[in-house]
């Protein structure tokens, strides 16, 4: 009973606005830069080909990160983890607005995203750490939602932003991003559920196999389809706002779907 009492009182100290923010910043970063790639190779000295696998990097360092995030999280606590890997995110954001060379901007966004890859997955275990039932459902119903309200206006609004005004400016909103969800969680306390072994044998499950296989399928398809969709309709001729409206239909798939599940779950 007294365990239960402070896990109530944890929860209490982890705002759902920052959580929500957080959720919503990993997916702005994620998305925010394939829109661009058009832009980013005419505003330095990349080739379209070379500014392609910034995103690759990204992405590929995005998924490495996740597991090992796991077990720092597992070991040190799901609120350190989140404030050491938005403290990274910060820098990375800012070296990636210093450079225009090939390499340098390769390393930047590397480091990015291996930084923004431990962010959602924390959010995910610290909801599945601190909530129970419905709360829990409705917890990770509302971390849908926000995270694509962040696919949808990264994936609406880069392109323009980087045509019309400065590329740079696509790396720095996530950087001054950091700066505030760093903030939002000055006086946050680490729950106290949140540090527990990590299982090999529980891991390798039958049903979690099954699970990694499905997921496995869907990152490939989020990781890989969709975020080259922009650029290649940019590519082909169509309008940077019309190209954008096109790539976030997944996201606006994800927010009704998210508040459907909301009204299920009860």
């Amino acid at each position: 009973m007294e365990k239960q009492q402070d896990l109530r009182i944890s929860v209490r100290t982890i705002p759902d606005s920052a959580l929500r923010f957080v959720g919503f910043l990993s997916f702005f970063d994620r998305y925010g830069t394939p829109p661009m790639l058009v832009a980013l190779s005419l505003g330095t000295s990349l080739s379209f080909a070379q500014a392609v696998q910034l995103v690759a990097s990204y992405a590929l360092f995005y998924a490495i990160g996740q597991p090992i995030w796991g077990v720092l999280s597992d070991r040190f606590g799901r609120l350190a983890v989140l404030r050491a890997a938005l403290i990274g995110a910060c820098l990375g954001a800012v070296a990636s607005i210093m450079f225009t060379d090939y390499l340098p901007l390769l390393i930047a966004r590397s480091v990015t995203g291996f930084m923004f890859g431990a962010l959602y997955p924390t959010l995910m275990t610290l909801l599945g750490d601190t909530r129970t039932g419905v709360e829990r459902a409705r917890g990770l119903s509302d971390l849908q939602i926000y995270s694509s309200l962040g696919t949808t206006l990264a994936t609406l609004a880069s392109g323009a932003l980087a045509t019309y005004a400065n590329w740079r400016l696509v790396f720095l909103l996530p950087a001054l991003g950091c700066v505030a969800a760093l903030y939002s969680l000055r006086k946050a306390a680490e729950p106290e559920h949140s540090r527990s072994g990590f299982q090999f044998r529980a891991a390798l499950r039958p049903m979690n196999l099954a699970l990694y296989a499905i997921v496995f399928l869907e990152g490939g398809l989020l990781m890989g389809l969709l975020t080259y969709i922009v650029p290649a309709l940019q590519e082909s001729g169509v309008a940077i706002g019309l190209a954008g409206a096109l790539g976030c239909a997944f996201a606006l798939g994800v927010i009704l779907g998210a508040r459907l599940m909301r009204r299920l779950v009860a």
